[in-house]
């Protein structure tokens, strides 16, 4: 990681404030040498991604990168909603992954978020669409066996129930460790 001390630096120290908000206008953010630390705050934390919630992030992306491949573009108006689900789903995915890789989860803790709580609701919500979009994936996609698509739709309703048991799983995770948080 890079020290947030520069040999070089003709500009003043920050105080306290202004190390926590990493610069801006008016601190000497924009002055040559200080610029380099605007961002010193954020730690890269790859060892999250060792654990089994860690573990669940990266499936989430994975089979919601092959859900979106699979059952795009939409044929049938199931396939909407379908794609609807996996798509919002990843975007959440794509911030609570840069959340914990990022340690911006850390950094803000005197901000006043429940921050298990905030992501067990969002996963557990996650969790019951994608129960509902894979059936509907299916259920559409069955009656059309001779259309060029059902293949690739059918697969994207199998691989939306492997991503509905990584989010369950991720889910009982989180309430796992709100439970824990709570009784401590």
């Amino acid at each position: 990681m890079m020290s947030s001390t520069n040999a070089t630096s003709t500009a003043p120290p920050k105080t306290q404030s202004q190390a926590e908000r990493g610069g801006g206008v008016g601190n000497g953010a924009g002055q040559a040498g200080s610029g380099s630390n605007a961002l010193s705050w954020l730690e890269i934390n790859v060892e999250y991604f060792k654990t089994p919630a860690g573990i669940c992030k990266i499936l989430e992306l994975l089979f919601g990168i092959i859900c979106m491949a699979c059952a795009s573009p939409a044929h049938l108006s199931g396939t909407h909603w379908f794609l609807f689900v996996v798509v919002t789903s990843f975007i959440s995915a794509v911030a609570w992954t840069a959340i914990y890789l990022l340690s911006i989860r850390q950094q803000l803790s005197r901000i006043p978020i429940d921050w298990t709580l905030t992501e067990f609701l969002n996963t557990g919500v996650s969790a019951v669409l994608y129960v509902i979009a894979f059936l509907v994936q299916i259920i559409v996609w069955i009656p059309y066996s001779r259309f060029y698509a059902q293949g690739a739709n059918i697969a994207a309703g199998v691989f939306g129930i492997f991503n509905a048991i990584v989010y369950w799983y991720a889910t009982i995770l989180l309430y796992n460790e709100y439970k824990d948080a709570r009784a401590a």
